[in-house]
């Protein structure tokens, strides 16, 4: 039987800490973070206190369409518009063009999953890479 890579519960936690704890140094803002497999499903989830609703939704739309679109958000947001398309198109309601979200691939390219920040729009991206860094994926 074929295995595929999948993220684990220490990788889902390594990455969880790691982007907290840069979120909590000061001048940070409140942020929430969704972890999700290779189809979406949500694998872990934190908030920290006084996140917004829209962010806590965000964070896990963010994972979502890095997983199943095999892109991180940011670019893939940037080539809906190039295209002159809009997430609407797919019918799908929990994806979204906003910048945050990040593909997790195994060391051989195989999508595992998606890490996905909202809460702190000018550092969502960086945070989730921070979190994406720490799994060390192989």
């Amino acid at each position: 039987m074929a295995e595929k890579p999948y993220i684990d519960f220490e990788q889902a936690q390594a990455a969880m800490q790691a982007i907290i704890a840069e979120a909590t140094k000061p001048g940070g803002m409140p942020v929430a973070v969704s972890i999700v497999d290779d189809a979406g499903n949500m694998v872990a989830y934190a908030q920290m206190d006084n996140v917004r609703l829209y962010a806590r939704r965000h964070a896990f739309r963010k994972a979502y369409t890095a997983a199943v679109m095999g892109m991180d958000t940011g670019p893939h947001g940037e080539q809906l518009k190039e295209r002159g398309r809009t997430v609407s198109d797919y019918g799908d309601p929990n994806l979204t063009p906003g910048i945050g979200g990040v593909v997790v691939r195994s060391g051989d390219g195989v999508i595992m999953g998606g890490i996905g920040v909202g809460g702190y729009l000018a550092r969502d991206e960086e945070l989730a890479q921070i979190g994406l860094d720490a799994m060390q994926v192989e």
